[in-house]
């Protein structure tokens, strides 16, 4: 069976065998979804639309900055809703919920933003709405399909390769997904074209697919050549990792901004890194209202 897609582009509301908008139609049947592997790999939205469905546990990757930022908010015992850029709902989801929402980092009508810096201080028990224009809007899609779905980084790589370990042992599937960067449109709206790849979310797939490798000691068998290929990037880089992180032009991008880039690794491994967030959604209607509201799990008890 050949692998066949038409009409390829992403939208949270248009999703595999789904009819679109516009009237067009995706076709993508087995190949594309890197059956029969139990361990998966693709890049933004396009790849989320199709591994989702067909996966038990979505595995999201922005390591610059969104799920880095989850995973500090969540360590610190806060707790983070994913919500889509630059959205004019966000501040009545914040205030219906009882969330503060974040702003950019020079808005100082909040405290709190996608820097990893800024949240090592946020209080146990904040309830954080925490916007992106990938990382965030791409778990809004993976909730919209269904997943169970878990923010990775590579400083809860260990924590939630671990988990993924388990999960293949078990005999279910997972995919993780790097989130990558848009191109400005033809437009010139920011965040709004194509796929742009971005090295860092590359990395940190790789990082967590590797230790989900090791922890679980799975064979060549159950891994996607997608996945062994980020796997194989992410042990290639490992010696330079803090410096490949900076010349990269994500990296390089925020620090011409004077926005500090997180250490790769810097979370005790006894604490609860991981962000399970499908598994406490919030039981309000409306598709925005089924944005999953993220919680720490304990994954080294």
């Amino acid at each position: 069976m050949r692998t066949h897609v038409s009409h390829v582009k992403y939208s949270p509301s248009c999703h595999v065998g789904a009819r679109c908008g516009d009237g067009q139609e995706w076709f993508v049947v087995a190949d594309g979804e890197q059956r029969p592997f139990r361990v998966r790999f693709g890049w933004g939205g396009e790849d989320l639309a199709v591994l989702a469905p067909v996966s038990d546990t979505v595995v999201i990757v922005d390591v610059l900055r969104f799920t880095t930022a989850v995973s500090v908010a969540v360590t610190r015992g806060a707790q983070v809703l994913p919500f889509p850029w630059r959205n004019a709902t966000a501040a009545p989801f914040a205030a219906r919920h009882g969330a503060v929402l974040a702003g950019l980092r020079e808005d100082p009508s909040t405290p709190w933003s996608l820097s990893p810096t800024d949240l090592a201080g946020i209080p146990a028990g904040t309830r954080l709405v925490l916007p992106s224009p990938n990382g965030a809007t791409l778990s809004a899609a993976a909730a919209d399909l269904g997943a169970t779905l878990i923010a990775g980084c590579l400083r809860n790589a260990a924590a939630v390769g671990t988990l993924l370990a388990g999960e293949v042992a078990a005999g279910r599937a997972v995919a993780v997904i790097a989130a990558g960067e848009r191109w400005p449109a033809p437009s010139g709206h920011a965040h709004a074209g194509p796929l742009r790849p971005a090295v860092e979310d590359l990395l940190g797939a790789g990082a967590i697919i590797a230790r989900a490798v090791d922890a679980g000691t799975l064979p060549r068998a159950q891994i996607s050549p997608e996945a062994r290929a980020a796997m194989a990037a992410f042990r290639a880089a490992a010696p330079d990792l803090h410096d490949d992180l900076r010349a990269s032009s994500s990296g390089r991008e925020l620090l011409g901004l004077g926005t500090s880039l997180p250490p790769p690794s810097s979370t005790p491994t006894r604490t609860c890194p991981c962000c399970a967030a499908a598994r406490s959604r919030l039981s309000v209607p409306g598709p925005v209202d089924r944005l999953p509201l993220t919680r720490c799990q304990a994954v080294h008890r």
